[in-house]
């Protein structure tokens, strides 16, 4: 006799079709479990044979052979409990066998027939809605599972409420979706003193999606701006809001099924490894820069982050994804995310000028800012000096404008952009940060100034092929912010100062040094 239940296996968020495939042959009595499972999969049978016990059931007296099909995809977790569990059931004629015909399931099992939460309930219900199926999973998952939509969601607390439930004796109510949390109370943007030209540059970053860095000494602000970013960002779009949570459900981060509108903002520590920043590990989760998607990755103390670790955020600030390569398989993850950094001007702290100026300027500033490659830097769109704060500043009233008003002027950009984007067509990225090609050169259509002075600024050696595009983005956000149509000479002048300009070339130094670009 035999029986098959249909499960899904994850390949990032991505969840994959798995056929459970059980039979009962005569022979010796044995559990066999097969098709390039993992440890923990490999674990399911004595899981089994356990929440069998615990309901006063024993395995047939039979040779068992579990298969996880199709056996070349190698499947991890512990979320086959379930499925293998029901499959030996129907096969054992517990449960009727055509009754699992519509359903996928997903679940780990005590050994007292308990059904306990897995990772990745969200994936799963969409994956078996586009299957045309309904999705069998633990109780305490149901809440995230009903944010599928049309999706049939079957949770259950037990193996033996599911029996009754399709033996008719006890049906299970379907989940309602969990609740969606409103966004905490965030950090004050009027709560900074002084530092305008900062909070300007974070205004522009937010308005097109722009990356951004803080270069100052410790005490100037860096961290107390980055964190008001969220704050002055727009909430989650529905399709951002599926995506984000997508990720956070298969590293298991939704609890109670909760989902927030907010944006994601992650503050790894500088000893983060490169798997921890890019996704990897022995099971290939979602790393920083995904679980950031949508959303912020802030990373303070930016040359004290690994070599390696720094050059690994490449790929995914060009192309919005990071792709885990393994011996059998690569496994993607999306990462379209916002990147703000703040660093010291060198390891002292302070810099080559001022009171308390460091002893070894400028060579001290030259090797701390080394540590960062000159690839990565021309991917930051707004490199921004942050000033120490003086007690002139501190001794100010705060400042009449703050989150509210500047979040208001942000919404508004990205207004423009989304109209724009909207009167394109389909396949146009809604933020400038995105736009590329003839669709860059058209909205950012400047005027004979402005292209004069961007020429200037490539001839003269200060921009690479890339700082071009960039800075042709950052000029559109510019003029955004004002409400304005062309771009003009004005924006590319504010664009060009937020830029890197190449060391001995005639339009700008160094990293903290001014930039002259007009």
């Amino acid at each position: 006799m035999a029986a098959r239940v249909v499960t899904l296996a994850f390949r990032g968020v991505e969840a994959v079709r798995v056929d459970v495939q059980v039979q009962f042959t005569r022979g010796e009595s044995k559990f066999f479990l097969v098709g390039m499972g993992d440890k923990a999969v490999s674990e399911s049978r004595e899981r089994v044979r356990g929440a069998f016990m615990g309901l006063g059931l024993a395995l047939p007296s039979k040779r068992i052979i579990a298969n996880l099909a199709p056996a070349d995809l190698p499947k991890e977790g512990s979320h086959y409990d379930l499925p293998i569990a029901l499959a030996i059931m129907a096969g054992m004629g517990i449960i009727p066998p055509d009754a699992l015909e519509e359903w996928a399931a997903i679940g780990e099992l005590a050994l007292d027939g308990r059904i306990t939460p897995v990772a990745g309930a969200l994936p799963a219900a969409v994956a078996a809605g586009a299957l045309g199926l309904g999705l069998i999973c633990p109780e305490a998952c149901g809440p995230e599972a009903a944010w599928a939509g049309e999706t049939r969601v079957l949770a259950a607390p037990s193996l033996i409420a599911l029996v009754n439930h399709f033996r008719g004796a006890q049906v299970l109510a379907p989940p309602k979706p969990g609740e969606m949390l409103e966004a905490g109370r965030v950090p004050d943007l009027r709560d900074v003193k002084g530092q305008e030209n900062a909070k300007r540059a974070l205004e522009i970053a937010a308005a097109g999606g722009h990356n951004l860095s803080f270069i100052g000494p410790p005490g100037s602000g860096k961290s107390m701006m980055a964190a008001r970013l969220p704050g002055i960002l727009p909430p989650l779009t529905p399709e951002e809001l599926l995506e984000t949570s997508m990720i956070h459900s298969v590293a298991g981060l939704i609890a109670k099924g909760q989902l927030t509108r907010a944006r994601p903002f992650r503050s790894p520590h500088h000893s983060a490894s490169m798997a921890a920043l890019t996704g990897g590990g022995l099971k290939a989760k979602p790393g920083e820069v995904s679980l950031a998607h949508n959303g912020v990755l802030f990373l303070d103390e930016l040359p004290e982050f690994g070599t390696q670790a720094l050059d690994s955020l490449r790929q995914p600030l060009e192309t919005g994804e990071v792709v885990v390569a393994r011996a059998n398989a690569h496994v993607r993850y999306p990462s379209r995310f916002q990147l703000v950094a703040a660093m010291n001007p060198c390891r002292c702290g302070l810099g080559g000028a001022g009171r308390g100026a460091c002893g070894r300027a400028p060579r001290c500033q030259t090797d701390y800012q080394g540590r960062i490659s000159g690839p990565l830097m021309d991917r930051i769109d707004l490199q921004v000096e942050v000033p120490p704060v003086t007690a002139a500043d501190l001794a100010l009233p705060a400042p009449s404008e703050g989150t509210a008003e500047a979040s208001a002027r942000v919404t508004a950009a990205r207004r423009l952009q989304a109209e724009r984007a909207a009167q394109a067509g389909d396949g146009v990225p809604l933020l400038n940060s995105l736009a590329e090609g003839d669709w860059l050169e058209t909205i950012a259509d400047l005027d004979p100034p402005a292209r004069a002075l961007l020429s200037r600024a490539a001839e003269a050696g200060g921009l690479s092929a890339r700082g071009w595009t960039r800075t042709l983005r950052l000029a559109r956000t510019i003029a955004d912010l004002e409400g304005t149509g062309p771009v003009r000479r004005i924006h590319v002048a504010e664009a060009l100062i937020y830029r890197r300009i190449a060391p001995g070339s005639s339009m700008g130094g160094p990293i903290g040094s001014p930039a002259l670009t007009a």
